[in-house]
């Protein structure tokens, strides 16, 4: 079988748009993510002014260029507003696998439709267009919120890495991963509609 090609694409449902993150993202991505709590819980450090967001975004942007990420900005489409940001990370073709992560929305959007609705198009499109046998996802230990989003989706819980990572404060960060594999999606899809339907 032919390794999977993760090019950049528009995904689009029916309360939000995923479309591939630029430069010109970063004012809406500025009015909603800076100062927030969630930062905390990432890799990155604090974003408490827009240079913060514009140096993200443009990591994010220069490991999208080496293939290993491939980031998206979540918009609203009912109001048109940049609701977040979610990304494929651990790109690995020749495996036919890939991780969703890099994922936060600004507070109004957090518990909406938004977070469901990008999870279940990404879910999707790696499954159904790009071949994936496996989506993995991580997260801080201590970040029990998103442990039950990602558990009420119905991915499988796989273990603790401790000590995964040093986090730009110096803590030492435990990851907890979790996994979809292809022979689970109909069932994860089935879930994500309903929740969807809600």
């Amino acid at each position: 079988m032919v390794a999977m090609e993760v090019k950049p694409v528009i995904l689009t449902g029916t309360h939000v748009r995923l479309e591939p993150m630029t430069e010109a993202h970063i004012p809406g991505l500025a009015e909603i993510g800076v100062g927030q709590d969630f930062w905390d819980f990432m890799l990155y450090g604090r974003m408490d002014s827009v240079d913060d967001m514009r140096g993200w975004v443009r990591q994010i942007l220069a490991r999208s260029t080496k293939g290993s990420d491939m980031p998206f900005v979540a918009v609203q489409l009912a109001s048109g507003k940049v609701a977040g940001a979610t990304r494929y990370l651990n790109i690995m073709p020749k495996d036919r696998g890939l991780e969703i992560g890099g994922t936060w929305y600004g507070v109004e959007f957090q518990r909406t439709a938004v977070n469901t609705e990008c999870k279940y198009i990404l879910l999707k499109h790696a499954f159904e267009s790009l071949g994936c046998i496996r989506v993995q996802f991580k997260t801080d230990l201590r970040n029990v919120r998103s442990q039950m989003a990602i558990e009420r989706i119905g991915a499988v819980k796989e273990g603790v890495l401790r000590n995964h990572m040093i986090l730009p404060d110096g803590r030492f960060r435990d990851s907890v991963y979790y996994s979809i594999i292809d022979s689970e999606w109909s069932g994860v899809k089935s879930r994500l509609e309903d929740y969807l339907k809600r």
